[in-house]
């Protein structure tokens, strides 16, 4: 892989301050998504710094490197919003509350930025809104099959256009995952400013900054995550573009996140549950930055745990597969230096694109999950540990009889009879 034009982040992305500082580093790693096939050399695979910085200014937590969004979200891009049932639930679920919230009979254009494969506009859409997508990739086109109609398109004012003159002008404009994915995130508001109708409403979900710190959710770090938000530094954003919050609350996706209801300035009434997210905030060390440092000393005691874990299994006698190759799997296994050495091969449902490559940086294989069954290992990594809950029932009954290793928020063996 040729190295690309990497963009040192000097500045705020919210505020614009120039005092932005470390906070934690986690070395170099390819893009999450970068999986090359299986007779790739490693050496082909470049890295890019990987460190998370954080303005004292407005309590923006941002990563130090933009890498071009071309490279992060191809056409190829393999990542299905519909593969995972927490996420449809949870998109079921922002439909219905968006629909309360707006009352009885109002259903206005919804409008969905980064709208993958139509998942959740496929909700709002059952309960009764006109639904339009915008999405850079070629899950447009899952979409248009799916019946959604798409614009196969980077979410920019050139998209806005088009949506505006061919579509019309949403009452509700979505943002879930994707909020903190586009850089020159003030664009990206007036974008959304000219977008959406006077009087509706902006939803976005993100990873919540509370949840990563809490859980040590540092494989949610990687460069298509430019912005980690708490409520504070994202109610600075929507206050620069004449918007705040009206209601926020903590959701379970993604292992931690948080849905944000947004309104131009006086346009609806604040809903207790804001000033009540913000106090949390403060108490818990993430608004005056506190809570960081506890970050970084725990990151770089799992770095040491997780291998010495694993590599005291594989000394005595014992097989590892990892199971999942999610997006935040990459940002782990380089991390902690885990390679084929320690864990055999990590396993993706059947219809995963990513089977038959390796996971980025490494020269761990990814192959179809039916190795578990075939040639079962001693112990399954669940590398999407956030719901190993919902994972572990299913792959005992439909056979694997292992033990497992959870590996956040600390490195944890389980043995197969006790799940």
């Amino acid at each position: 892989m040729t190295a690309v034009q990497m963009s040192p982040v000097t500045r705020c992305q919210v505020c614009g301050s120039g005092e932005i500082y470390l906070t934690l580093s986690l070395g170099f790693v390819p893009p999450v998504n970068a999986v090359r096939r299986s007779d790739s050399p490693g050496s082909d695979q470049v890295g890019y710094p990987l460190d998370l910085l954080r303005c004292p200014d407005c309590g923006l937590v941002q990563i130090g490197a933009e890498l071009p969004a071309e490279v992060l979200f191809p056409p190829e891009y393999p990542y299905r919003s519909a593969t995972t049932r927490v996420l449809r639930d949870n998109f079921a679920d922002l439909a219905r509350e968006t629909g309360q919230l707006l009352g009885e009979g109002v259903r206005p254009l919804a409008v969905d930025l980064g709208s993958n494969d139509g998942t959740l506009l496929k909700a709002f859409r059952d309960q009764g809104f006109p639904v339009h997508g915008i999405e850079p990739t070629d899950a447009a086109v899952d979409a248009q099959r799916n019946g959604i109609d798409t614009t196969q398109a980077y979410f920019d004012k050139h998209s806005v256009a088009t949506v505006r003159r061919d579509v019309g002008t949403p009452g509700v404009v979505t943002a879930t995952n994707v909020f903190a994915h586009i850089a020159n995130v003030d664009a990206v508001m007036e974008a959304v400013s000219q977008l959406v109708a006077d009087d509706g409403i902006f939803v976005s979900e993100s990873h919540y900054l509370v949840d990563l710190i809490e859980t040590l959710q540092i494989d949610t770090i990687y460069h298509e995550h430019l912005r980690y938000y708490a409520l504070g530094s994202l109610s600075a954003l929507l206050g620069r573009h004449g918007f705040e919050p009206f209601h926020a609350r903590r959701i379970g996706t993604h292992g931690g996140s948080f849905r944000v209801y947004a309104c131009r300035k006086g346009q609806r009434p604040q809903q207790p549950s804001v000033s009540a997210l913000l106090a949390l905030e403060a108490e818990r060390g993430v608004t005056d930055g506190s809570a960081l440092v506890d970050l970084t000393r725990r990151s770089a005691a799992f770095r040491r745990t997780l291998p010495r874990v694993i590599g005291d299994l594989v000394a005595n006698g014992k097989r590892v597969y990892g199971i999942g190759a999610p997006s935040r799997a990459s940002t782990l296994i380089n991390f902690t230096a885990l390679d084929v050495d320690l864990v055999e091969t990590v396993l993706e449902v059947p219809q995963s694109p990513k089977i038959g490559g390796m996971v980025p940086g490494t020269r761990i294989p990814i192959e179809d999950e039916r190795r578990l069954f075939d040639d079962p290992p001693d112990y399954a990594l669940m590398l999407s540990w956030h719901i190993a809950d919902e994972l572990m029932p299913k792959l005992k009954a439909k056979g694997y009889a292992g033990g497992f290793i959870i590996p956040l928020p600390e490195p944890r063996v389980i043995s197969g009879d006790s799940v």
